[in-house]
């Protein structure tokens, strides 16, 4: 191989070795930044536990019938989950709402027309619906009111006759949630002390039943 072969051969080989730095130097570069990235990720503190939470999708009215759309899922702190929350896996689709329901508030058993109203009562008070003879009357009543029960005759034959005191209003379910068709007025959900449940439940069904607000 004369000179000028021999130079060209020293050239090339120069180049190749060049190459190879070049790359081993990149890789050597990326090794160290995924290193690096890799301690950073066990270095960071583990995401905080939650648990999955049913909340209201959008402002929800009291009385409101629970449908698909009117619920969605968040998750929250365990310390952050309020006592009663309902599981996403037991959605009370198809159930009426008692009270209203902000746009991102938890679901909770309270919330629901049902058993759960009665909770945070006195031990010897039960939730019953009880039908008050006057629409617009029984329209007026808000969850959290305390009203005395009265039967009284519509057509002023008697004195009106107190069936139950102090009763806590837990519910008012909207006009077509309680309206069967046949039976005029509208259902409340009133906490009562069990021994006024008969009288009261009965004098709903044969008498006329109002309220007056009570003084405590």
């Amino acid at each position: 191989m004369d000179l000028t072969g021999r130079l060209a051969l020293t050239r090339t080989r120069t180049a190749v070795r060049r190459r190879v730095l070049r790359h081993r130097r990149l890789l050597a570069a990326l090794l160290v930044a995924g290193a690096a990235v890799t301690g950073v990720r066990a270095l960071a503190p583990p995401a905080p536990p939650s648990t999955p939470v049913l909340v209201a999708a959008r402002d929800l009215p009291a009385g409101q019938v629970l449908g698909r759309g009117d619920l969605t899922t968040t998750r929250l702190a365990p310390q952050d989950r309020p006592a009663g929350a309902v599981e996403p896996a037991g959605a009370p689709l198809g159930h009426a709402l008692a009270a209203p329901l902000r746009r991102g508030e938890p679901l909770t058993d309270v919330r629901l027309v049902g058993p759960g109203l009665a909770a945070g009562q006195p031990a010897d008070t039960v939730a019953a619906p009880v039908r008050l003879a006057d629409a617009g009357q029984a329209a007026l009543l808000a969850a959290g009111d305390v009203v005395d029960l009265l039967a009284t005759d519509p057509q002023g034959g008697g004195p009106s006759t107190v069936l139950a005191r102090a009763a806590v209003v837990l519910a008012v379910p909207a006009r077509s949630d309680s309206d069967d068709g046949a039976l005029p007025g509208r259902l409340v959900v009133l906490a009562l002390r069990s021994g006024d449940v008969y009288h009261v439940t009965a004098a709903s069904v044969v008498g006329y039943v109002t309220y007056t607000w009570s003084r405590g």
